[in-house]
């Protein structure tokens, strides 16, 4: 049979068959006088036994071992059983991860720690302000790692009267323009540090930023913020760093 025909049989395509031949699992056939691979019932077989152990999830580069050598199968076999419960294990994680981004409706590209604390967007906040956000916390969760991420989430767990003043305090904030007063500007930092103080003074997350993890955070605000509000972030960021204890304040570069 020719090369088409023996593709068609086995379920492959004519490309596979060469690159058996190439890597040393298929022998070449014979060639007709047109110059034309001539394959018989035992080439077929050869790849119906690639093809069914390849299904197994064995290695092309493993083949030639098992193929001629039934007693090689045993070892590779714990192998395989091994790689399959591991990815079963993540597959199930994926689907656990799935389901909660389901039932709690947050960003998908939000970390599973954060999406709890970020369901939905503050309400009445504007469209770009709200996608700074959920960048914020992105770019923090990666910046901190998993614990640190874990940490943030339970700093951001905060009880539903705590909540509210920390939404309207986030739309104060969304407010402030070029026309907005430094009095205003200063009450807002002053108000925002009383209602945050309790939980910097718990959280160990605050102070584990590198230097080049704020730097990073600072572009993001630069690009995203108004130069009003990025005045005032920077205003929020020197308060907290100035009320720390000396211990946990965030070094600077």
């Amino acid at each position: 049979m020719l090369s088409s025909e023996l593709a068609d049989l086995a379920g492959v395509t004519v490309r596979t068959l060469r690159h058996y031949h190439q890597i040393g699992l298929l022998a070449e056939p014979p060639r007709t006088s047109g110059d034309y691979r001539q394959y018989d019932v035992g080439h077929l077989v050869r790849v119906l036994r690639i093809t069914r152990l390849t299904a197994l999830g064995i290695p092309l580069s493993a083949l030639p071992e098992v193929l001629d050598d039934p007693t090689a199968a045993e070892e590779l076999l714990d192998q395989l059983d091994h790689q399959a419960a591991a990815e079963i294990e993540r597959l199930s994680a994926r689907r656990a991860n799935i389901d909660v981004l389901r039932r709690t409706g947050a960003p998908l590209d939000l970390p599973l720690e954060l999406s709890a604390a970020h369901a939905e967007p503050t309400q009445g906040v504007p469209d770009h302000m709200a996608r700074f956000e959920r960048e914020q916390l992105v770019l923090v969760a990666h910046l901190l790692g998993e614990d640190g991420a874990a940490g943030l989430a339970a700093l951001l767990d905060v009880p539903d009267d705590s909540r509210t003043a920390l939404t309207t305090l986030t739309k104060r904030f969304y407010a402030l323009d070029a026309d907005t007063s430094d009095r205003e500007v200063e009450a807002l930092i002053e108000d925002w540090v009383e209602q945050i103080r309790p939980l910097v003074e718990t959280a160990e997350v605050i102070s584990s930023l590198d230097p080049l993890g704020a730097e990073l955070l600072d572009q993001l605000g630069a690009r995203n913020l108004s130069p009003m509000q990025h005045r005032a972030m920077h205003m929020l960021q020197q308060r907290l760093e100035t009320d720390q204890p000396r211990a946990q304040r965030r070094p600077h570069p």
